[in-house]
């Protein structure tokens, strides 16, 4: 298999693997163990009625009337089980004797919350770093109340959320060249998929390069005069989350360069070549096509 069709066949076992998946969610929709994941449960019956539970929890009812989740609820597009119930699992013991006996862990609420969130988004969940990390859907999403404008994230912008935890990639989006996502004009769910991919960065592309690609078509190719880094992974060259030098470089200019092409030619150091200097492109004042050439005489990547 050649590897222009690769991805496309990686791409299409994904979406078959989502569709079975979908169809599989549907079938058993409803059908939560839940004296499984809390032996509590035993006996416990559905009260299918969210006014019993407000009568105690009325400071929640506000909030939750203001999410997705009621209004489906109430256009009856949801599970049957009762509103609160479906959730939280059965609570008419819990409505007889309120207690935390009931409570489940953070982990064990992905079970009410896969019910119906289960499809192409979230095929890898259990085996991404956050599933196998023993985080919670409640690790990032607050259900009962509208934080954000969408996904009803913990923190109101996507980027201050994942913060909490990638304390590094905070640092790294202030450096001096770094990716729009600060400003809000990039997401990190535009290149993450936070619930699970096959790569191990949680792309959502194949690979990071087709992640890449996705905004920067213009550097996939095919070139006639290609540049084997760039074929090969555009992190060679480009720290994605943030750098101090320009157009997120992992090294300066004409130094990240040299890392590789430390031969013949002409004397390509600093000191005794001028456009390999700091002054400006250096290396690329000559050779500026880096990310390839379709050009009869782009070779050295002149052109």
């Amino acid at each position: 298999m050649t590897k222009a069709i690769m991805p496309l066949a990686r791409a299409a076992l994904v979406v078959a693997a989502a569709w079975i998946v979908t169809v599989a969610g549907e079938a058993r929709a409803g059908e939560v163990d839940w004296t499984a994941l809390n032996g509590a449960f035993k006996d416990a019956e559905f009260v299918k009625d969210p006014a019993v539970c407000f009568g105690c929890h009325g400071d929640y009812q506000k909030k939750y009337e203001a999410t997705p989740h009621a209004r489906l609820f109430k256009a009856g597009k949801a599970l049957p089980s009762g509103e609160c119930e479906t959730c939280h699992g059965p609570r008419s013991k819990h409505v007889a004797n309120p207690s935390r006996e009931l409570a489940l862990t953070p982990v064990q609420q992905n079970a009410a919350c896969l019910q119906c969130h289960q499809g192409s988004g979230r095929l890898y969940w259990k085996s991404s770093k956050h599933g196998s990390g023993d985080l919670g859907c409640t690790s990032c999403h607050k259900v009962m109340e509208r934080v954000s404008d969408k996904a009803l994230l913990a923190k109101e912008r996507e980027d201050q959320l994942c913060y909490t935890c990638h304390t590094e990639v905070r640092g790294q989006m202030n450096k001096l060249s770094r990716h729009p996502v600060n400003e809000g004009k990039v997401s990190c769910s535009g290149c993450h998929n936070p619930h699970g991919s096959v790569t191990k960065a949680m792309l959502k592309g194949a690979s990071l390069n087709e992640t890449c690609f996705k905004c920067h078509q213009e550097k996939r190719g095919p070139h006639v005069w290609i540049h084997p880094p760039v074929l090969e992974d555009c992190a060679n060259c480009h720290q994605a989350h943030g750098s101090n030098h320009r157009k997120l470089l992992t090294g300066k200019d004409s130094f990240l360069c040299m890392s590789c092409h430390t031969y013949g030619g002409h004397v390509n150091l600093p000191r005794y070549n001028r456009v390999s200097s700091l002054a400006g492109e250096g290396c690329v004042n000559c050779h500026m096509a880096v990310h390839g050439s379709n050009s009869p005489s782009g070779a050295k990547l002149t052109r």
